[in-house]
């Protein structure tokens, strides 16, 4: 898959709202500017680019990782169990809205199945 396509990530760095190092009370998620006057909104030459559609990533390596592996985000042990026969070409990430304890399951139900997670189950230290 890889020799095809080469997994090309167009742009890494995020996107921030125009004047979020200017001013603490605006928040650096991305917000359209709408202003009439904005140099942002009418893309002048060096100022902070917009994001839009040609920096999406390629429709075949899509949520490819660099190890060649398909990123698949599970939320149930249903999923889980869809997903058992292309344990070598996958690696799941589990939902962060899911309870420790189902966590754990899926974990433990993963590793049987021989399937690699992204983000396995941490326990914090009280």
């Amino acid at each position: 898959m890889n020799k095809k396509n080469p997994i090309v990530k167009k742009k890494i760095k995020k996107f921030i709202r125009h004047h979020s190092d200017r001013y603490k009370r605006l928040k650096k998620n991305w917000r359209k500017p709408k202003g009439i006057d904005s140099c942002v909104r009418r893309r002048f030459k060096g100022r902070t680019l917009m994001p839009n559609i040609g920096y999406g990533s390629d429709k075949k390596t899509k949520n490819f990782l660099k190890n060649g592996l398909f990123k698949v985000k599970v939320e149930n042990i249903r999923e889980l169990e869809s997903l058992a026969m292309s344990n070598k070409k996958i690696s799941i990430e589990i939902s962060k809205k899911i309870s420790s304890f189902k966590k754990k399951k899926i974990v433990d139900m993963a590793l049987s199945m021989d399937i690699k997670i992204n983000n396995p189950l941490i326990f914090k230290k009280k």
